[in-house]
């Protein structure tokens, strides 16, 4: 069980007042928590391969790679900027 010094840390950690009452409470319920993470730890998975997904959905994100013909477009839009350094925008500084 968690003992409630435990429980004082972690809020103190967490940046958050409990009550005499809170502290005994979530002494209480990260104790169970924990018992419970016990439980899943003893499961054998030696013969389970981990998976990330189960749909069987592939990523629909692109490689990230250049594409000459952006490039191309990329340096023509800052052809007509007002002001420019080197291949960025120039704008006006907001902050000191």
């Amino acid at each position: 069980m968690i003992s409630k010094e435990q429980v004082e840390h972690i809020a103190k950690l967490a940046r958050i007042d409990l009550s005499e009452k809170e502290e005994e409470k979530f002494s209480k319920e990260l104790s169970s928590i924990l018992d419970f993470v016990d439980q899943l730890n003893q499961a054998d998975t030696k013969n389970i391969k981990p998976i990330q997904q189960i749909t069987g959905l592939e990523s629909v994100m692109r490689k990230d790679e250049v594409n000459p013909k952006l490039q191309t477009t990329n340096y023509k839009l800052l052809e007509g900027a007002p002001d420019k350094k080197d291949n960025y925008y120039k704008v006006p500084k907001i902050f000191e």
